[in-house]
């Protein structure tokens, strides 16, 4: 019998013990998606629909030794990095990962819902030069861009000019979210190395159940990204598959605070291949 494989999918982030952030939130996706998920745990935050509690330090050798110990038996096609916390922590996944064959979305989470800075200027700067020039694209928020490029982020053309400078990072790509834009339109860009702007509109939803959308974004990208996608088809499968997510979920009661998305919409079976058509090794 021919061998099969599945598009492998390793999410590098934090948790969420209520279920609609991190990696609960990765796994999710990927599992609606059709991929295959893996996890690496970065940090234990406490928190539920509410908000942040307290966050809990991993040791950063139990980082490196849990993707060591993913790369020594599953091959990942993509990878997704979310919540990085400290500089030794952005150190060690360089170094695991700087000679890393696939495709790796980085979501930069460093601003909470409610405008608060999560990571110190110094893990920032480690970010941007070391992760960025590593991922095939990055999905700041306008919160998270205003914070990297050290100007308010409040309009569709700041989106584009914070956008352009983020590129001279090294980054091969960039999806700036207009998801906190006022009015009932949102657009969001990706802009390219030699490549035209992409705008992505999309009407505004009215729902409170948006806890882990980010997340959910990068992780669905890096999902499309594995099962072969060009990165602007991957872009827009995953900005329509938030969008559905949401509109799944707007009339649900989860939780006090702000719920989560409804991942499972319209889930996907497993995708499965012949072993020598996706093999990346």
């Amino acid at each position: 019998m021919k061998k099969k494989r599945v598009p492998t999918i390793l999410s590098i982030a934090g948790f969420d013990g209520s279920g609609g952030a991190g990696i609960q939130a990765d796994t999710k996706t990927i599992s609606a998606l059709g991929g295959y998920a893996m996890n690496v745990l970065t940090a234990l935050p406490v928190q539920n629909t509410q908000g942040v509690r307290q966050i809990y330090n991993i040791p950063t050798q139990a980082v490196t030794d849990q993707l060591k110990a993913i790369f020594d038996d599953i091959y990942p096609d993509s990878i997704k990095i979310g919540m990085v916390h400290s500089v030794d922590l952005v150190r060690s996944i360089y170094a695991e990962l700087r000679h890393y064959a696939g495709r790796i979305v980085f979501d930069p989470v460093m601003v909470s819902t409610s405008g608060h800075q999560l990571i110190q200027q110094d893990t920032i700067a480690a970010c941007v030069e070391l992760l960025f020039p590593i991922s095939t694209i990055i999905t700041p928020n306008m919160d998270e861009m205003s914070v990297l490029v050290n100007k308010d982020v409040q309009s569709v053309s700041d989106m584009e000019r914070a956008a352009n400078q983020l590129m001279h990072t090294g980054v091969r790509a960039v999806l700036a979210k207009g998801g906190h834009l006022k009015g009932p339109q949102l657009t969001s860009l990706l802009i390219q190395k030699d490549s035209s702007v992409k705008y992505y509109d999309s009407a505004r939803i009215d729902t409170h159940n948006t806890h882990g959308s980010g997340c959910t974004l990068s992780s669905a990208i890096a999902t499309f990204l594995a099962m072969g996608d060009p990165l602007e088809s991957a872009v827009s499968k995953a900005l329509n598959y938030v969008y559905q997510a949401l509109l799944g979920s707007k009339d649900l009661q989860i939780g006090k605070g702000s719920g989560p998305l409804n991942h499972f919409h319209n889930p996907q079976k497993l995708h499965i291949y012949a072993l020598e058509q996706t093999s990346m090794e």
